[in-house]
């Protein structure tokens, strides 16, 4: 049976919709946290049983026949993300798992200035001290992370954020075929991946420009300084803690962190990624 888990989620349901074009829903399974957000999966026939990361001792039921088992990364900020993972790691090897897939990020590494590089270089790390087959997919930078400030970018006509840099921004839809693949074909995307990203970098200001082309407004790219951002973030109402996470994806971008592309991802799915255009006209229509 291949497993994967965090199936309602964004990027676990897109997995699961590429494998049921691939393989019958009978040989997959999903352990998921609220079992009644799968219904429409049980339906689809697809075995359903809850699965908690930060409970580890009910993973076991719901790794049971696991042959091969995708973890996708948990969801949580700071230490408690590595502590889940590796629990998870460890339930799929005593399940009996051949094959270990880990949905990891293209900048994993222990110095990022993003901290959950942090978190997936530490997990490729307890992934591989395992003794068992394993996939680390390295993904590139999900583009929707752009969609929180294309709302405020159309209200004023300015996409204000702190200095960035070239980033290869890549869809969810992509990584989640990609994902599919590496799961239900042996052979395909073994070890730690190259990057898997869509084929060209764009900074915030190629954003800037793209917003006004499927807009026909003009968008005006404006550097903050980046205490200034923080501060003009927090008195808009977010919480300081998760605008000073977000300032540190600025951090790492502009530290040339994000700015990787590779063929793989398209030589994997066998068709072109999509653009950053087509991920936005997308998310425009949702505003």
């Amino acid at each position: 049976m291949l497993i994967v888990t965090g199936a309602t989620g964004h990027l676990g349901s897109l997995i699961v919709d590429r494998l049921l074009e691939r393989i019958p829903a009978h040989r997959i399974g999903v352990s998921v946290r609220d079992v009644d957000k799968a219904a429409g999966l049980a339906e689809r026939g697809v075995r359903v049983r809850a699965g908690d990361f930060t409970e580890p001792g009910g993973l076991k039921h719901a790794f049971e026949g696991a042959e091969r088992l995708l973890v996708v990364s948990a969801a949580i900020r700071g230490g408690g993300a590595l502590t889940a993972n590796c629990a998870a790691v460890d339930a799929a090897r005593e399940a009996g798992a051949r094959h270990i897939l880990y949905t990891s990020h293209q900048a994993a590494s222990p110095t990022s200035f993003f901290p959950p590089q942090h978190v997936h270089a530490a997990t490729e790390e307890h992934l591989e001290r395992q003794g068992v087959p394993y996939t680390a997919l390295r993904n590139g930078f999900y583009a929707s992370a752009l969609s929180p400030y294309l709302a405020m970018a159309l209200k004023t006509g300015t996409l204000a954020v702190p200095q960035d840099g070239p980033v290869s921004w890549t869809a969810h839809e992509d990584l989640a075929e990609a994902a599919a693949v590496a799961l239900a074909e042996d052979g395909v995307l073994e070890g730690i991946t190259p990057p898997l990203t869509a084929p060209r970098t764009l900074d915030f200001a190629d954003v800037a420009g793209i917003l006004g082309d499927l807009t026909g407004r003009t968008v005006t790219r404006v550097v903050m300084d980046d205490a200034e951002w923080t501060s003009a973030a927090v008195a808009g109402g977010l919480p300081r803690p998760v605008a000073e996470f977000a300032l540190t994806m600025f951090a790492a971008s502009r530290n040339g962190e994000f700015n990787t592309t590779d063929p793989t991802l398209e030589a994997t799915v066998g068709h072109p990624a999509r653009t950053v255009h087509e991920v936005l006209e997308t998310a425009l229509r949702a505003i």
